[in-house]
């Protein structure tokens, strides 16, 4: 994890969603990053800030 990742406050996902479904993040510790199941997209921290854009999220498999 990078040191900007481990500022970040769980305690945000009661207030974040995913901005192309609307729908829960998951908070991914170890990569550092917030998962959209829904969408099946992975949205980078950097600095300790979510960045929500969908141009900079990564596509993830579906489970």
């Amino acid at each position: 994890m990078a040191d900007g990742e481990k500022n970040f406050d769980p305690r945000m996902l009661e207030a974040l969603v995913c901005p192309q479904c609307q729908g829960r993040l998951a908070y991914d510790a170890a990569r550092g990053e917030l998962i959209s199941k829904a969408a099946h997209l992975a949205y980078p921290i950097r600095g300790g800030i979510p960045v929500l854009l969908i141009d900079e999220a990564r596509v993830i498999d579906p489970d």
